[in-house]
């Protein structure tokens, strides 16, 4: 920062920073200097970051769900790394700081850019269009948290649960002499969680779910359960607590709802099965959609207080450290301010901030080619993206990343947006709708990197990191991921759709939150939602409201949180079921566990080994199809023995009922 930026008064500047600096101290002191970005550090975190990025891009299509990779990228890192002669918890922490940016970028692409093919307006991805988008996101979700480090990561009230258990897993890992302890089940989860979609997916030896319908009287019931590792896994790492609820919305929208408008005289295809997603595709969705649009804008009445308190401290905290440092450097000082609270120069986020708003510019105004839009847009984007990003860092703080309504706020700013473009555009302008998603992309990365980058924060606080390494490392795995995340989603649109049906691909990814995102931009400006199922929707969450708020004021804890319902109306009840089902399994095996902090630790990395395994494996199935589309006499499904699964579901559900047991064996502890 330049010298004369602002004025230096006296040293009570100093003072006044020593005396806020946190009096815990971290693992490694601030007078103490260890290797944080090293050669081996930069590569394995470019590594981990794109193989996340692939792996949260195919949980979140095809789920609707994604979950955070800091512990296992810390445990892979540690086990790496005992290979050499010198390591330390520095490096292992700017690793999973890097992996898991990653996969938070991953999330916020996914939830929105797809929206882009479901309306028509892109029929593959634009690589630079979408790469840039990406990386101007998930940079300024990296850059608004910057000064919002110190207001957040040191209020009391705000726990930050998985920064502070990434932290543990680091600290226990220094203090261990053994080798390769957590990275086994990890390995031997993945490879469970690979056959398991290699024998679905590539060999066709099974149904992907296993699902019936039955008629009863003039209507019709539905029950299914999706039989996939990586399901079973996100339920599990959610704990059953967020899964009972998801799976209530479930039986509200697929047992209730659905049978109710199955009474409608419109609905009669040839066979119940089909009957019954037909109504749910047509009708009950829509009713999803409501819920989750008051749910998004229900998060921000949720926030608002600490909003305005985060920005108002905001202005005092930075003011005060930039006076400390401005000082510090005017009196030849700098170890004034200690290392472990040290952030990037206020001059190179000032650059960064001005490049990132002119690049996403010049992209819209290619969509809208109307310069003035073009600049409102990049103004609301702006604005959306740092007030977000403030909220997802606070809920983040909250409840964690895993549990951030990143959804929630997207559907909040596109609609917003949406309601804007409508404005200065007019209704039937077919620019509308992909500007509203264009807004909304940018403003999701954001919002999901803010969460994700003060989790790693407060994991460098109580370790000793290096802010301002951190910040550099977190804008590598933000590079990183944005440069993979297009050939990975060209990737699965090409071997299984996405969002859309087709002759080609009858049951593409279903793309949960980007199928909502274009339908809500698509009803602002062309109509076509059918507003009497949406206001049942929104009147079905603010009931949920009132039942949260009620327990709220009670003891115990347990809430129901309202965009959880929502999605659980939403997504299709067979994933739901398979959610719920991983929540159970953490449930009993917590009763019997042996030892609880061993038992439990090695159960979320066995989850996690779940996911990372089956998302690699359908994103190998895919090379073939790419493949072909060059060298048409190359088979798009080299590994597929039968047209038709031979097996119908049952081979599935043995199979995946005895992954569940071995993830249950390997949380119970009843296997050591």
């Amino acid at each position: 920062m330049n010298d004369d930026t602002m004025p230096v008064d006296s040293h009570d500047e100093i003072a006044a920073f020593r005396s806020s600096t946190p009096t815990d101290e971290p693992v490694v002191p601030a007078a103490t200097h260890l290797p944080e970005i090293t050669g081996k550090a930069l590569i394995l975190s470019l590594l981990l970051s794109v193989v996340l990025a692939g792996a949260n891009a195919y949980l979140g299509l095809f789920a609707g769900m994604t979950v955070s990779a800091s512990i296992p990228a810390a445990v892979v890192s540690m086990t790496l790394f005992r290979l050499f002669k010198t390591s330390n918890i520095l490096e292992n922490n700017i690793v999973q700081t890097a992996a898991s940016s990653g996969e938070a970028l991953a999330a916020g692409v996914i939830f929105t850019l797809p929206a882009l093919l479901i309306l028509g307006y892109w029929q593959t991805f634009d690589y630079w269009q979408t790469t840039l988008l990406a990386l101007v996101g998930g940079l300024l979700g990296v850059l608004f948290t910057i000064p919002l480090r110190r207001v957040l990561i040191l209020d009391p009230k705000l726990r930050f649960p998985e920064g502070v258990a990434t932290a543990e897993v680091l600290k226990a890992g220094a203090a261990s002499s053994g080798r390769g302890n957590g990275i086994r089940p990890l390995m031997i989860a993945s490879l469970l969680g690979a056959w398991a979609k290699f024998g679905e997916s590539g060999l066709r030896l099974w149904s992907e779910a296993a699902e019936g319908a039955v008629r009863f009287g003039s209507t019709v019931f539905y029950g299914g359960v999706n039989l996939s590792p990586a399901l079973l896994a996100v339920g599990f790492i959610i704990k059953a607590e967020i899964a009972a609820v998801v799976f209530a919305g479930g039986i509200l929208g697929w047992l209730i709802l659905l049978p109710l408008y199955g009474l409608s005289p419109d609905s009669q295809p040839s066979d119940a099965l089909t009957t019954a997603r037909m109504i749910w595709s047509q009708q009950i969705r829509y009713v999803g959609i409501g819920a989750m649009l008051v749910g998004g804008l229900w998060t921000l009445v949720q926030v608002r207080r600490p909003l305005l308190e985060g920005l108002f401290r905001l202005r005092r905290s930075s003011a005060g450290v930039f006076a400390a440092r401005t000082q510090a450097v005017a009196s030849e000082r700098t170890e004034a301010i200690p290392r472990t609270e040290r952030d990037t120069p206020l001059f190179v986020l000032i650059v960064l901030l001005v490049a990132a708003w002119a690049s996403v510019m010049l992209v819209y105004q290619s969509v809208v080619e109307n310069m003035l839009w073009a600049a409102v847009m990049s103004l609301a984007m702006t604005t959306a993206a740092f007030l977000f990003s403030t909220v997802a860092g606070y809920m983040a703080g909250l409840v964690g990343s895993s549990s951030n309504p990143v959804s929630g706020v997207t559907i909040a700013t596109i609609m917003l947006s949406a309601v804007l473009l409508l404005l200065l555009m007019g209704t039937g302008h077919p620019a509308g709708p992909p500007a509203a998603i264009l807004i909304g992309a940018v403003v999701c990365c954001a919002a999901a990197m803010g969460g994700d980058n003060l989790q790693d924060l407060k994991t460098g606080r109580i370790v000793g990191s290096t802010p301002w390494k951190q910040q550099v490392m977190q804008v590598v795995g933000v590079t990183g991921g944005a440069i993979v995340i297009v050939p990975i989603l060209s990737l699965l649109h090409a071997k299984y759709g996405i969002g859309v049906s087709s002759d080609s691909h009858p049951h593409p990814l279903a793309a949960p939150q980007a199928t909502l995102m274009a339908s809500l931009a698509q009803g602002v400006f062309h109509g076509g939602l059918p507003w009497a199922l949406v206001g049942l929707g929104a009147l079905l969450a603010a009931a949920v409201i009132v039942v949260d708020q009620q327990c709220a004021r009670r003891a115990g804890g347990f809430r129901v949180p309202v965009l959880a319902v929502a999605l659980g109306i939403y997504l299709p009840f067979k994933l739901t079921a398979a959610v719920m089902v991983g929540g159970l399994i953490r449930t009993l095996a917590n009763r019997q566990r042996r030892d609880s902090s061993e038992a439990e630790g090695i159960g979320l990395l066995f989850a996690a080994g779940l996911v990372t395994g089956e998302a690699l494996m359908g994103i190998f199935l895919a090379i073939p199809v790419a493949v072909s589309s060059l060298w048409p006499w190359i088979s798009s499904d080299p590994f597929q023995l039968f047209a038709v699964p031979p097996f119908g579901a049952w081979l599935g559900v043995l199979t995946v009922g005895l992954i569940g047991w071995q993830l249950y064996r390997q949380d119970s502890g009843s296997d050591r």
